[in-house]
């Protein structure tokens, strides 16, 4: 992939959603014109990049379902598993920049220019967002047997005892682990990564004692913890969720510390900004919905929604945190 600085990289992706992405509409065939009118005059696939019933696919689903019914076309979800979500997102890259293809990926979109020397498409030029679906801090969990309780005591612990401490996540690079490294560099402690496929694995170790620490969504962490399962360390956020008002906060406990997953709806760069800004305006008024924002908040989702400026300010900012993550914790992938 060819290398693009940070500020070429914001001058493209913010190209589709100026003027100039209208300007030449007069040389558009009159066909195509009253076909963006009229979008969508056909079913739209939503490509999923993992498997179905988790996050992803959720937060797919959440926004997706009733865009169909608003759109009076059914959005269609087409599930492409692997390779952190980039087979997915390649499919999508290298389809027609019509409206009619469309991916939802999270926040290993964001780490994935850093992670991978290679690519078989361009993040920063072959795609543009379309809306925020919505923000999941994540929840530390500990197993129960950790002689720990506090984000506080665990720092002490761990600084006292480098490298006895392993930390599971459901992925290399996924954003359970860089969140963990961004931990360990901003508190000066080491810790072992034990990378999963998936959260699931990696919960069923913490909760047997294999790993004694790992972040994750608060849908897949509280519910074991209230079960006394494992030990909720605190919510990475700046607040309690409305939906888990008993899970404290790091910051609240003494600790400024914010590390969250999100999921965001992509198309091709190209896509006619008449197009993109239907398909945004249409997603944003379900986010706002009470019984939409009502569903996200019981599964510790932020619900999201805004401009397509709003989403484009916020992958760059992704693109740059993650970068500096990665970069920081030295983490390559093949």
């Amino acid at each position: 992939m060819k290398h693009i600085t940070k500020q070429s990289r914001r001058q493209i992706l913010q190209v589709p959603l100026g003027l100039g992405a209208i300007a030449g509409l007069d040389a558009i065939g009159v066909g195509t014109v009253f076909a963006q009118a009229n979008y969508p005059t056909k079913p739209i696939r939503m490509l999923v990049g993992y498997t179905p019933g988790g996050f992803t696919d959720n937060m797919a689903r959440t926004v997706g379902e009733p865009l169909g019914k608003a759109l009076g076309q059914p959005v269609l979800f087409d599930y492409k598993p692997g390779a952190n979500s980039m087979i997915a997102v390649d499919m999508v890259a290298k389809s027609p920049a019509d409206g009619y293809t469309l991916t939802t990926v999270i926040a290993a979109h964001a780490a994935n220019p850093a992670l991978y020397a290679k690519m078989t498409f361009n993040p920063f030029t072959d795609l543009v967002p379309v809306v925020l679906t919505g923000v999941a801090p994540l929840i530390l969990s500990a197993n129960l047997s950790a002689p720990f309780n506090t984000p506080s005591e665990l720092i002490a612990y761990a600084k006292a005892n480098p490298g006895k401490l392993n930390f599971g996540s459901s992925g290399k690079g996924a954003a359970a682990h860089l969140a963990m490294e961004q931990f360990m560099a901003t508190h000066g402690i080491s810790m072992q990564h034990v990378p999963y496929k998936g959260t699931q694995p990696a919960l069923t170790d913490l909760i047997g004692g294999a790993i004694q620490l790992m972040f994750d969504v608060p849908l897949a962490m509280a519910q074991h913890g209230k079960a006394g399962k494992i030990k909720l360390i605190g919510m990475a956020s700046d607040q309690r969720l409305p939906g888990y008002p008993d899970i404290p906060t790091f910051k609240e406990q003494g600790i400024g510390f914010i590390a969250n997953t999100w999921a965001m709806v992509l198309a091709p760069a190209k896509t006619p900004q008449e197009v993109l800004r239907k398909l945004n305006a249409e997603s944003s008024r379900i986010l706002a919905m009470p019984s939409v924002r009502e569903k996200l908040q019981s599964t510790g989702v932020v619900p999201g929604g805004g401009s397509l400026e709003d989403a484009v300010k916020f992958l760059n900012e992704e693109f740059d945190r993650n970068a500096k993550v990665v970069k920081g914790a030295n983490i390559r992938l093949d």
